[in-house]
């Protein structure tokens, strides 16, 4: 990609993944007791009745199905079988999910009534076993709060189903209590659109055409691609592509949303929003448009951002754990603004879990910037940069390194050689921050200023693919 000639260019984009993990114990439960006094049930007689089946054991997270106990042959009455236990904690999402969602409570069936002969005790303990299956649907409730960690804004699910009583009229368990979850990254989130066919239509798709939508009281307009092999059950990180001043959204489409759309090879999904100038949208359907840009007022251009997302992820399979923002330029301002205001790990209504920054500057930034949550942060910038200072871009990484907790360092600057890429130490697992710099002007494609040809492409991807 070439620069504009306008004195600013800026460009970005974006991807975004989710999954949800549920984590379920198995166990197994004890039969009834054996008649008596035959041995093993063998022998009946009138000296005394079969006992009742057992209790039967937890499972964990998933309760054990109870196994009724063979009565003897005995002609006596048989005690009814005592209830089932309550199924145990389900596990928690893994990587950092959120917290284990309760047990469920529900309480086994009391004693059935005795059974007409021993071995009609022991089925009354098969029965309040099923009781102890109403603790295993609370135990799903943990697996809820493995989706809570997607982003911590989902609680557990609590068990949905009490247990039964034994057979002649135990009492019902009680269903398991929610969970509760807290932001986490380590699994993938499934949207709203997994499972189910697009209601965007397939002709407005994958072929440059601009899809219109509502924000912030305006309409406004992307550009959406899918993996020609979509399938709706798998999760695809969501890829925003921001472009420069000048730029437009067919400008990020016939560029491949910065070149990362043959690197990413159906795995992910692509956006391009559409800028806007002197407050309004931006209308032109050439490559680029004159003054187009991302000056966000009101927070306008995050609201378009956070339409775009929603949209998407409705109407396809987006994993909501892996949504990231690109850009150059006033597009690299836009993507750190986003990052700034809508950060995975903040909760709420945040989404953004890494960005990457092509010659931004924090002078051209509105929104709630410097960052107060983590972001994973990648960053380059051309040490003769002419139109925005390099200066500026290292203090935009300085900003994510403090909220990612890592330990500051001034970043290699080239003084020989193409560029030099520094990755700096101590941040938070999974946040990390890199900075790139290179023996050049303001471009967004370095070292030979030919767009196609470039390291960064796949520097960025591979950032972006760690995840």
């Amino acid at each position: 990609m070439t620069s504009s000639a306008s004195p600013i260019n800026l460009r970005l984009g974006r991807t975004i993944f989710v999954s949800l993990v549920f984590a379920v114990g198995c166990g197994s439960s004890s039969g009834g007791g054996e008649g008596t006094p035959g041995t093993g049930g063998s022998t009946g007689g009138g000296t005394g009745p079969g006992r009742g089946g057992t209790i039967g054991s937890a499972g964990a997270g998933q309760a054990g199905s109870s196994q009724a106990g063979t009565g003897g042959s005995a002609s006596g009455t048989g005690g009814g079988g005592a209830g089932g236990g309550a199924g145990t904690t389900g596990a928690a999402g893994n990587g950092g999910g959120g917290a284990t969602g309760a047990a469920g409570d529900g309480s086994a069936g009391t004693t059935g009534a005795g059974g007409a002969s021993a071995g009609s005790g022991g089925r009354g303990g098969g029965n309040a076993g099923v009781g102890g299956r109403g603790g295993g649907n609370a135990g799903s409730g943990g697996g809820g709060g493995g989706n809570a960690g997607s982003g911590g804004s989902t609680a557990g699910r609590g068990g949905s189903t009490a247990g039964n009583g034994g057979s002649s009229g135990g009492a019902a368990g009680t269903g398991g209590g929610a969970g509760s979850g807290t932001g986490g990254s380590g699994t993938s989130g499934m949207s709203a659109g997994c499972g189910k066919a697009p209601g965007i239509a397939s002709n407005t798709y994958n072929n440059g055409s601009r899809i219109a939508i509502t924000a912030a009281n305006m309409q406004r307009r992307y550009i959406l691609n899918v993996p020609t092999n979509y399938d709706n059950t798998h999760p695809y990180k969501l890829i925003i592509a921001f472009h420069e001043l000048n730029g437009n959204d067919v400008q990020m489409y016939q560029n491949q949303y910065y070149h990362l759309l043959n690197l990413a090879n159906n795995s992910a999904i692509f956006v391009a929003p559409n800028g806007q100038s002197n407050g309004s949208p931006c209308t032109g359907t050439g490559n680029g448009e004159s003054n187009c840009g991302w000056p966000n007022p009101n927070n306008s251009d995050v609201a378009l951002a956070d339409a775009v997302v929603a949209q998407v992820e409705q109407n396809f399979c987006v994993d909501t754990n892996r949504i990231f923002a690109n850009g150059w330029s006033y597009g690299g301002a836009m993507s750190y603004e986003t990052a700034c205001a809508r950060p995975l790990s903040g909760g709420g209504t945040g989404y953004i879990r890494g960005v990457a920054v092509y010659s931004g500057s924090p002078q051209i930034t509105q929104g709630p910037c410097p960052p107060s949550k983590a972001v994973a942060y990648y960053a380059s910038h051309g040490t003769h940069d002419s139109v925005l200072q390099y200066s500026g871009g290292v203090t935009m990484a300085q900003n994510f390194a403090t909220a990612n907790g890592c330990a500051w360092m001034t970043p290699t600057m080239v003084t020989s050689g193409a560029h030099v890429c520094t990755n700096l130490t101590g941040c938070m697992t999974g946040y990390p921050v890199e900075f790139c710099s290179f023996n050049g002007d303001h471009t967004p494609d370095p070292d030979n200023g030919q767009a196609g040809n470039s390291w960064e492409y796949q520097n960025v991807w591979t950032f972006f693919s760690q995840f």
